[in-house]
C-alpha cells in the first residue's frame, strides 16, 4: 500500500534575524531532512511544506 502522512516536527530556535518570517525561510529552504525506512516502511520521498507566513499586499 502507498500512501501519504504527514509528521509534525516542533523545533524551538534563538536568532539573530529582526523578523521570525525570515527565521523561518531560512529554516525551510536551508534545512536537510532526513526520515528513514524502516523494516515494514518504505520511505519514497520527503520534503519541507513552504509555509506562507508574510501576507502579501496588493
Amino acid at each position: 500500500m502507498e500512501d501519504k502522512i504527514f509528521l509534525l516536527v516542533k523545533v524551538t530556535i534563538k536568532t539573530t534575524h529582526s523578523s521570525i518570517h525570515d527565521a523561518i525561510e531560512e529554516l525551510q529552504t536551508q534545512t536537510a531532512l532526513q526520515v528513514s525506512s524502516t523494516a515494514n516502511v518504505r520511505v519514497l520521498s520527503t520534503e519541507i511544506m513552504q509555509l506562507k507566513t508574510r501576507t502579501t499586499k496588493n
